[in-house]
């Protein structure tokens, strides 16, 4: 019984993930591709506090509120034994001036390095790593990456384009997975203590949160699931709604006002900052529900939430809100509705 239980849980999990791969490369793209050109991109280093770094793109001070898309946001904690890094980033590119910027504070060794999310951007440096830095992923990001590293590659080449230094990127597995509703702590010493935390989907089923809380104030990675401050809207376009915006409550609550918020893809914030992407999908569903309630058809929802009021400058709202967004809570209420 056990062992036909588990095979039918590998088979689910293998047509989910082959499912979403081909909604995802046949849906339609944005106008402006790249979204951001990773051969263009600099790395700016901002000091936190004593020994805590954000690491983002020069433009996101300039850009971020005028809803150009921005590059990934990166970070690393220098504890007392090793550097804990956040995000590997897309390319070799990329990931060296991580690690220029990270060599220009400290020479300790990168004894952890945790991956937010199994989109490229995110992850694809880690061949590049040392050998002896321990890699830390959710359990699904892990699996998904050991299927489909390939997939995932044409895709990021689709939306990023090839020439990026996406294609050299060589699958390197994680060392340590965090299951879903489980938190991994760290101790970095100096009463620093890092908690990775995987609630589930928030934006998609690979996400992590790095939460440091320090003396000197605490910070969250708050990665793709919020992924910039206003005008920018959640990327919800891994098939699900309904848990996304459970769990982005879940982590919006377990934050204090005070707090430092990194998001996935913006300038620097806090939680007011990212209180724009829990007021959005708050609207979404409550006018998807009621589209359900009405009878409408996915089409006729499309027409009736164009939700204006949200659509504020970012150059992606359009293909994010109706190609993914409206669909998914769509499909998602729609069910829940009918149990």
């Amino acid at each position: 019984m056990k062992t036909q239980k588990m095979i039918s849980g590998i088979m689910l999990v293998a047509t989910f993930l082959f499912t979403n791969i081909s909604m995802l490369a046949q849906s339609a793209m944005p106008d402006h591709l790249p979204i951001w050109d990773a051969n263009k991109v600099t790395l700016k280093l901002h000091k936190i506090s004593e020994n805590v770094y954000v690491v983002s793109p020069s433009t996101t001070e300039a850009e971020t509120t005028k809803g150009i898309p921005q590059a990934t946001s990166a970070g690393f904690i220098v504890g007392e034994k090793g550097v804990l890094l956040i995000e590997t980033m897309l390319s070799k590119r990329l990931y060296d001036q991580l690690y220029k910027l990270i060599r220009s504070v400290t020479d300790k060794p990168i004894v952890y390095a945790i991956n937010t999310s199994d989109h490229g951007d995110h992850c694809f440096g880690n061949y590049l790593l040392p050998k002896e830095t321990i890699i830390i992923q959710n359990e699904f990001c892990k699996e998904n990456l050991s299927k489909n590293y390939d997939h995932i590659k044409q895709f990021m080449i689709g939306l990023f384009g090839s020439g990026r230094g996406i294609e050299e990127s060589v699958y390197r597995p994680a060392d340590v997975t965090i299951a879903v509703d489980q938190t991994m702590k760290i101790d970095m010493g100096k009463e620093n203590v890092v908690e990775v935390i995987n609630v589930g989907t928030a934006q998609s089923p690979a996400d992590l949160f790095v939460y440091l809380k320090s003396p000197a104030g605490n910070v969250l990675w708050a990665g793709n699931p919020f992924i910039a401050e206003s005008p920018a809207i959640p990327w919800l376009f891994d098939g699900y709604f309904l848990e996304p915006v459970k769990n982005l409550n879940k982590i919006y609550n377990m934050i204090s006002d005070k707090d430092i918020v990194v998001p996935g893809h913006g300038r620097i914030t806090n939680k007011a900052g990212i209180r724009y992407t829990i007021d959005y999908v708050t609207a979404l569903q409550k006018n998807v529900e009621n589209a359900v309630k009405e009878g409408l058809t996915l089409e006729q929802t499309k027409s009736a939430v164009a939700m204006k009021e949200f659509d504020k400058g970012y150059t992606l709202f359009n293909w994010l809100h109706y190609n993914f967004n409206i669909p998914n809570a769509y499909k998602d209420i729609k069910k829940n509705a009918v149990q």
